[in-house]
């Protein structure tokens, strides 16, 4: 059974670039054990041929390729495309060159030696946090209307009945979307917390005071709120149907 992309039905591929022929071997054979399709490469221009022609979901990169740097390969990979990149090194002391490639983009590293099974799991986790961020991206497109509210969530822009913008800090604007992606359900404000933190630093009973902001920009009254009602003991709850555009 072949491990494939839900969105297109196609086999997942994945690049290998390593220079040392019985890793790369072992690494390719394990992959498409595991029904991946698997690529590999030894060198830097070798390396982004393949990419070129293969358009692959997922590349693991060692960064020691010889005499060549694999860190100077994540930077054209990066300068390319967005592909999601795991890195490997056999060396503790390229800690900072696993520092560099995270913050030049790379997705996870590994050191040598690792298990071949966790080098998979980490390609199977990294390949769900992109579908997750792609799914994230889709739904924050487009128009959403509820009560007599709008907001664009391409532009994070909330507009009332008469057109009018009203503007929401980061905060406000992460809570209220977590409540629209859930309209008419008791949320907790663990979930809330966690729900708002991808976007800052919330923490716990500020959960209240970022409700209350809220309040005082969609409430008639926000003493006597009917949008965002507080439900005893479980946190509160958005009670206007919310519509997609």
């Amino acid at each position: 059974m072949q491990l494939t992309n839900s969105a297109n039905s196609r086999t997942l591929t994945c690049v290998v670039v390593e220079d040392d022929v019985t890793m790369r071997q072992l690494v390719t054979n394990y992959l498409e054990e595991n029904s991946f399709r698997a690529i590999s490469a030894s060198r830097p221009e070798e390396a982004l041929g393949v990419l070129a022609r293969h358009k692959p979901d997922i590349v693991v990169l060692d960064l020691r390729l010889g005499q060549e740097d694999g860190l100077d390969l994540l930077r054209e990979i990066r300068a390319q495309s967005d592909v999601p990149v795991i890195i490997t090194t056999g060396h503790r002391r390229d800690e900072i060159d696993r520092v560099v490639g995270l913050e030049l983009g790379a997705d996870d590293y590994l050191t040598k030696p690792f298990g071949l099974r966790e080098l998979l799991a980490r390609i199977k986790a990294v390949l769900r946090r992109r579908d997750m961020a792609s799914a994230q991206r889709d739904t924050e497109k487009g128009v959403w209307r509820f009560g007599q509210w709008q907001i664009d969530r391409r532009t994070r822009r909330l507009a009332n009945s008469c057109g009018e913008p009203i503007p929401l800090s980061k905060g406000e604007y992460a809570l209220l979307t977590a409540f629209l992606d859930a309209p008419q359900r008791p949320l907790s404000r663990e979930y809330l917390l966690q729900a708002t933190r991808v976007h800052e630093d919330i923490y716990d009973r500020s959960i209240d005071v970022q409700v209350l902001r809220l309040r005082r920009k969609l409430e008639v009254d926000p003493s006597a709120p009917s949008i965002i009602r507080t439900e005893r003991g479980i946190g509160y709850v958005f009670t206007l149907a919310v519509q997609r555009l």
